[in-house]
């Protein structure tokens, strides 16, 4: 939805109505997650994408139909579909389609907070139309569906717009919409009786680089590749320069522990302590750990680990805590050279943050199998 905000600006601007697909549901080798949207205006334009071209045509005559009708449903597409639709997915998945007569000013307002410079991540949570998922590929009658019921919104502190009617629902909501943005994937749950769409806007996710050293330079590179802001700390201001990190969002000279208040360190970032230093790097550890950093990684050997951990239980940090500590850090990718160790680091990250085994793809059982 992000990337279609300036679209969606321009052809509001002029007086065009636009409706929305999204992807609520994908089972098997879908071609696009779920959260994946496609817009369609009156006048028959159509941006974005749910399935990577094979059924945005029928998608966008579904859009068509609930503006007429403003009613909201839900259609499954799929391989063996053709009885239905004469549409099926190239790849042989199945996703369910989330068709509204309206873009919901919900997620358009959950997505600009969450691209703002210090914006807020949120969950908009929309309640899926009865009858969902459908019996069968593209099963309804033309007319039917059911009228949009107005989302709740989740921020990233908890905070809901609306209740779902008991504190037992809006607990079971909050704790889901706390685990999308964690992800930073969208999905649909199951909450009490009710299936909910839960359309993840996370903000940037950052990764904190404590130690100006070779390998942080390649990891600010392949951080970036992948849509992270990165931020480098060190005390030495002849290595923390921006001649040698020239792609970094930002470059902090100073003890990572008393600058963790100044860049807001928190439950969003990802840290990895590169430093080697014991003096640097452990304030640092303590730090990220006590704040609830989603990742916590620190280089150094199995004994350099060991050793660390004797003197941070010492120092008071929990055994709960200690156990969230990525060391030796990364995944074990075989090489050594600072760029695949910075390779090895950040697969790790990403594993971390989407639940992800780090095993091989051949391995994997279709089951399990995202691709």
């Amino acid at each position: 939805m992000k990337e279609l905000l300036d679209t969606l600006a321009g052809w509001q601007a002029e007086g065009v109505g636009v409706g929305r697909a999204v992807v609520v549901r994908t089972f098997g080798s879908a071609p696009r997650p779920e959260g994946a949207v496609l817009l369609r205006a009156d006048d028959g334009r159509i941006a974005g994408s749910v399935s990577g071209g094979c059924v945005e045509g029928a998608a966008a005559e579904e859009i068509e139909r609930a503006r007429r009708t403003g009613n909201a449903r839900v259609v499954r597409y799929g391989i063996s579909d053709e009885e239905a639709w004469d549409v099926g997915l190239a790849c042989g998945g199945t996703i369910d389609v989330l068709i509204q007569p309206d873009v919901p000013a919900e997620a358009v307002a959950a997505a600009q907070a969450s691209l703002a410079q210090g914006g807020t991540g949120a969950v908009v949570a929309t309640t899926l139309p009865l009858g969902s998922p459908p019996p069968a590929f593209g099963a309804h009658e033309p007319g039917t569906g059911s009228p949009p019921v107005p989302p709740v919104i989740v921020t990233d502190g908890g905070d809901a717009s609306d209740s779902l009617g008991s504190s037992q629902l809006d607990d079971a909501l909050r704790a889901e919409a706390a685990d999308v943005l964690l992800r930073g994937t969208s999905r649909t749950a199951e909450i009490e009786g009710l299936s909910m769409f839960l359309e993840a806007f996370p903000i940037r996710p950052r990764l904190v680089i404590v130690g100006a050293v070779e390998v942080a330079r390649s990891l600010v590179r392949i951080a970036g590749e992948l849509g992270y802001e990165t931020v480098v700390v060190d005390g030495r201001t002849a290595f923390i320069t921006a001649d040698r990190f020239p792609t970094a969002d930002r470059l902090v000279v100073g003890w990572p522990d008393e600058v963790a208040d100044e860049i807001a360190l928190g439950p969003n970032d990802a840290v990895a302590v590169l430093s080697h230093d014991v003096k640097f790097d452990e304030p640092a550890i303590v730090e990220a750990l006590r704040r609830g950093c989603r990742y916590v990684g620190a280089v150094g050997s199995r004994k350099t680990q060991a050793d660390r951990r004797e003197r941070l239980s010492a120092a008071g940090v929990g055994d709960a805590d200690l156990a969230r500590l990525r060391g030796p850090v990364g995944l074990d990718l075989g090489g050594r050279a600072p760029a695949e160790t910075a390779l090895a680091i950040m697969a790790e990250i990403v594993a971390d943050r989407y639940g992800g085994s780090g095993a091989p793809m051949r391995t994997r059982t279709p089951a399990n199998a995202g691709a």
